[in-house]
């Protein structure tokens, strides 16, 4: 049992670990290719218009389908 938990510690380690390293990267691109940023923002932007747009369709109430007798 002390295998396993640490074994899943390690695993959880390089996760965490291949997760920041990423992440680092991806800053390192974004500051060093500014056209990767500006693309970046405005994907991102774009992602927040279509969340909202969605957001008040699915708040807006709709009608049951009426049911034939």
């Amino acid at each position: 049992m002390m295998l396993l938990r640490i074994l899943a510690a390690v695993f959880m380690f390089v996760g965490i670990f291949a997760g920041c390293l990423a992440l680092l990267l991806l800053v390192i691109l974004l500051v060093r290719f500014p056209p990767l940023l500006i693309a970046v923002l405005l994907a991102c932007w774009i992602l927040c218009r279509l969340l909202k747009v969605f957001r008040t369709s699915a708040e807006a109430p709709t009608n049951p389908p009426s049911t034939l007798q």
